[in-house]
């Protein structure tokens, strides 16, 4: 009996298992079997072994991507929880126009990246942008943003007479309008998730803490935050993985696509490029097999250090 139900569940999952395996895991397997071939748009497939493993420890431009992507996830899904957090705490009270704020918030997250990466590519627009108007405004030079590919670190510590060279550096200063919009655009989805978080956790602890004493920040750090661990424990490593595969932004808003000197190349563009305009399709799926290795790697780091520290109600 008990094996006739069994089967009858595996029946009913039968459909969705077969799209993932058609659709999700022969991809997968193709292209890392790809990977161990020189494959271009002309000539027969050629099998080369390791060689495009190998030639990734020895391209500096892979490098460069990965350390802009490195800057690039470790500044935007920080900065966009702690955001999503206060921002969800706010609009968590019971103030007026409440449903407006909302929705406000949330409107970046379903507008069209396309559409988002066009107005920002205007406001940070070194001659015609609003952002250097109002700089120029209230007397502070303009900054040219997609024009310049000197590190952060590098422009900050320059006068002070340390001159940083390459990733410590810090991100270009292109890259940081890169990850400026893209704060923009993730918090209002994190927001929403995070105010479903704080209307899960019962008003019962709040009560028996305001009764004991305990103040504002004592309640957020001792009940909110805990009971809200879950919440952002999902987020950290689903916007860790978005952050990874980010391509549009870089591909419409920096000229040439890349940004100057290669300062805005992410992981996916760099892929992007060898495989769709250098034609490289074996190293392209070489790449993208180091960046899938990547990303489950930095996944399960993250689940073995978050995990026990994720407390539910």
């Amino acid at each position: 009996m008990r094996r006739k139900s069994n089967l009858t569940g595996y029946l009913f999952i039968l459909p969705a298992l077969l799209v993932i395996a058609v659709f999700r895991f022969l991809p997968i397997v193709q292209a890392i079997r790809m990977s161990f071939y020189r494959w271009g748009i002309a000539g027969p497939l050629q099998y080369i072994g390791l060689k495009n493993f190998s030639r990734l420890f020895i391209d500096p431009k892979f490098y460069q991507s990965l350390g802009n992507t490195f800057w690039y996830v470790i500044l935007v899904v920080p900065i966009t929880l702690v955001l999503s957090i206060l921002f969800a705490q706010l609009l968590n009270k019971s103030i007026k126009g409440r449903s407006i704020y909302r929705t406000i918030y949330y409107l970046p997250a379903v507008t069209s990246i396309v559409a988002i990466s066009v107005v920002w590519k205007w406001i940070f627009d070194a001659d015609r942008g609003i952002l250097n108007a109002i700089f120029n405004f209230i007397g502070i030079e303009g900054l040219k943003w997609f024009n310049d590919p000197r590190g952060l670190f590098e422009l900050l510590l320059s006068p002070a007479g340390l001159a940083l060279k390459g990733f410590f550096a810090g991100p270009s200063l292109a890259l940081c309008a890169l990850i400026i919009m893209s704060i923009w655009h993730n918090v209002g989805y994190c927001i929403i998730i995070v105010l479903a978080g704080l209307q899960n956790i019962p008003e019962q602890y709040y009560e028996a803490a305001r009764i004991d004493g305990a103040g504002s920040n004592k309640i957020f750090w001792s009940i909110t935050i805990p009971l809200l661990s879950p919440t952002i424990f999902f987020l950290f490593i689903t916007q860790s993985i978005i952050a990874f595969n980010t391509f549009t932004p870089v591909y419409v808003m920096t000229q040439p696509p890349g940004g100057p000197l290669g300062s805005t190349s992410l992981l996916i563009f760099y892929l992007y490029e060898q495989s769709f305009r250098l034609w490289n399709l074996g190293y392209a799926n070489a790449i993208a097999f180091v960046v899938f290795m990547i990303v489950f790697g930095l996944a399960q780091i993250q689940k073995k250090f978050f995990e026990k520290r994720v407390h539910y109600a």
